[in-house]
């Protein structure tokens, strides 16, 4: 049975937006091996189906069954749905404020780092988490809001492909190809300056803090990182993460001094 799993293989990576290289080093094989996979030619131990089912946001069960992650229903405000479907398992609206701050938000982040070799989508997504996340452990409000869901490369911010596909049509980004080392990479070029009228004194002194703590590190270095974090810890996998979860820290990631309070 499990080997009818390797013919949804190349499916489920591409739709995922995964490299055959990326898949290989995650599961600890060369290249070669998992393209026999792919191919069906060699079989899947139950190790690495767990391991799968896991970067797939899938039950061991379900991934044996040949099941698909059933997508996410996002709903930009101002953005008519054109299918409603019972099937789906979280619908989320994002609000216009939100997009909007979250834009401007995402073009400073490219100003200051983004030319950095490191500076990839995956980095971005554990970036914009730390910055969301970090500002609500320290000031107990919202900066952005956003949803994060929890996957097996960390937290992944809800909206992403939409808000930049909208800033692209506007001409505020531009999103490009490269390679950090030998594998490949999505990275985001800003076409204009942020708006920082959008956000206060502290919000932007506190996201140069986290890019300062965290904009060095690799996508491995930053999952690994956020791995660690209470929030995506105590999540489902699939499932939005917790705000209110950063006051159950650990020392590792916590960001703010609960003895000055007490």
């Amino acid at each position: 049975m499990v080997y009818k799993i390797n013919l949804q293989l190349k499916k489920l990576r591409e739709k995922a937006g995964m490299s055959q290289a990326y898949m290989a080093k995650t599961l600890e094989m060369s290249r070669p091996t998992y393209i026999q996979l792919e191919k069906g030619v060699r079989e899947l131990t139950i190790s690495e189906a767990e391991k799968l089912a896991s970067i797939f946001g899938l039950s061991l069960d379900k991934f044996l069954a040949g099941k698909s992650p059933k997508p996410l229903n996002v709903i930009l405000e101002k953005e008519k749905s054109k299918k409603k479907s019972e099937k789906l398992d979280i619908r989320i609206s994002v609000p216009q404020k939100n997009v909007k701050k979250f834009t401007e938000v995402l073009l400073y982040i490219l100003e200051k780092v983004g030319a950095k070799p490191n500076i990839g989508q995956t980095v971005i997504y554990k970036l914009l988490y730390f910055i969301d996340f970090d500002f609500y452990e320290k000031y107990e409000e919202q900066l952005m809001g956003c949803v994060y869901i929890k996957n097996h490369f960390g937290p992944t911010p809800v909206g992403f492909d939409k808000i930049v596909e909208q800033m692209k049509k506007k001409g505020e980004i531009e999103k490009v190809k490269s390679k950090y080392f030998q594998y490949e990479q999505k990275k985001y070029l800003p076409r204009r300056k942020p708006n920082l009228s959008r956000l206060s004194g502290l919000e932007v002194a506190h996201i140069d803090d986290v890019l300062n703590r965290l904009s060095d590190k690799s996508a491995k270095e930053l999952s690994e990182y956020s791995h660690s974090d209470v929030p995506w810890i105590t999540a489902e996998d699939g499932k939005p993460m917790s705000y209110e979860a950063v006051f159950y820290r650990t020392n590792e990631t916590s960001q703010r001094e609960y003895k000055d309070e007490l």
